[in-house]
């Protein structure tokens, strides 16, 4: 089954590359997390004002069996680097999801003993 990706462009046009290189990365998200549902990848310019050139934003939100992971604040000044950091960091948060669904979460290791 092929993962169900929606891709909006706001405020700057569509860019078939772009696009591509989007649902590349959204395909390899099941390596990650075994139950993901859905994901929807927002790319905008940024409304900030700047003295040179244009600030993109990338955000997604991934469904996953019992939760929804979101990425909000993936800013670069090349829209494909906004898209890969914010793939980057979604990648992240479908390992840690996983792991706590497994129970694979590491303790934290005791502290060194205190003199008494």
């Amino acid at each position: 089954m092929e993962l169900p990706i929606q891709i909006t462009f706001r405020s700057m046009p569509q860019s078939e590359a772009l696009e591509a290189a989007i649902r590349e990365r959204a395909s390899k998200l099941g390596q990650f997390h075994p139950h993901v549902m859905s994901c929807r990848v927002v790319i905008e310019t940024a409304a900030r004002h700047k003295h040179q050139g244009k600030e993109f934003v990338a955000r997604l939100d991934i469904k996953v069996k019992g939760a929804e992971i979101a990425i909000n604040r993936e800013h670069s000044e090349d829209a494909f680097v906004a898209v890969r950091d914010a793939f980057d960091a979604a990648r992240r948060k479908l390992e840690d999801h996983a792991r706590r669904q497994r129970g694979d979460v590491k303790a934290h290791a005791p502290g060194p003993a205190e003199p008494g």
